[in-house]
This record gives C-alpha cells, structure tokens and sequence, in this order.
C-alpha cells in the first residue's frame, strides 16, 4: 500500500459519491429501518462513519504536530508495513469477519435525516481532506496516530488515514445491504 494525498483524496471523493447514491430519496422510515434488532439501520451506519472521524481529527492533529516538532519532514507516497497493510485490507468490504464496536465511535441514538446526515458526512471528509494538506511534508510513516478508542492501536499518519477510509468503505457497503433488503420499506 503506497498512500499519498492525491490517492487518498480520491478515495474521500469516491466515499462522498457513494453516500450521496446511498442517502438520495431516504424517507426516515427508510433511513431509520433496521433489518433486525441487533443490526443497524442505513442512518445508524452512516452515523458511525462520521462519529469516528469526528474522534479521530484531534488524533490525526497531534500526530502531524509532534511529526513537525520531531522534524519528521517526508514526502510520498509512502509505503507501510505488514501490519499496517494487513490492518487496513480487514477492513475493506465485504466484510470476512466483524469487530465489536468501541463505545466512543457508537452512532448518534436518534431519529437520523438523510440530508443532514449526507451534509455531516461531506462535513467530516472535508475536515479529513485538511488533515492531509496540513500534513503536507510531514513523514507519514513516521507521524503515529494513536486512536481513541485505544492507546495500544497505532498506526502510520497515512496508513491511518486509509484504515479510516476503508472503515468508510466497509459500513458504506453494509448500509448497501440494508437498503438491497427484501423487506427494506418502499
């Protein structure tokens, strides 16, 4: 996996483009609809994404100011590790196995709207898209960000950046399968 801003913007693009697809024409029965009761709803889905950059903007800033104060200066693309690599691909879809969710990235409990949560998500990727200007030579491989859900979970400021997407890309296609439902509400 080599990450550089250009690649990773294009990825925020294709994310952006497949919400608006995902969200067009959701009723609030639709987006609100949960195909059973341990599983979420399009709304649900969509609101964990944004949840979790919303947490992980202040990650992402610190990793790039102790990078600029360490003089970690770099330019891309970078490539990661292994693990980085391997951390990154479990998260692409269609999901082979599933991971509990931390509570500080649980989506918002409320009736969702599907513009406003279509105007939060290009809110949010837009925040995510600054990160990476900001980070603009800064060593990506050797900026960690820490998560905050766990200080024990690090990676790469890149890698990181598409683990988040590919998160996106993940919950993006789980929401497809609630809407694709038999019993989804017309």
């Amino acid at each position: 996996m080599a990450a550089d801003r250009h690649g990773l913007e294009r990825q925020i693009d294709g994310v952006m483009a497949e919400a608006r697809a995902l969200l067009a024409g959701l009723t609030g029965e639709q987006i609100n609809w949960r195909p059973g009761p341990d599983r979420w709803s399009v709304g649900e889905c969509v609101s964990h994404l944004n949840v979790g950059i919303r947490a992980a903007l202040p990650a992402l800033d610190r990793a790039i100011e102790t990078a600029r104060a360490r003089g970690h200066a770099g330019s891309g693309p970078f490539r990661y590790g292994w693990i980085a690599r391997w951390i990154v691909r479990s998260m692409e879809p269609p999901p082979r196995r599933r991971f509990t969710t931390f509570p500080v990235f649980y989506p918002v409990a409320a009736p969702h709207d599907a513009a406003a949560l279509e105007a939060e998500f290009a809110e949010v990727r837009d925040a995510l898209r600054a990160r990476l200007a900001g980070a603009e030579g800064v060593d990506w491989r050797r900026a960690k960000v820490t998560s905050p859900a766990s200080r024990f979970f690090r990676l790469p400021f890149g890698a990181y950046v598409a683990f988040l997407l590919a998160h996106d890309r993940r919950h993006l296609w789980q929401a497809r399968q609630v809407r694709n439902d038999p019993a989804f509400p017309a």
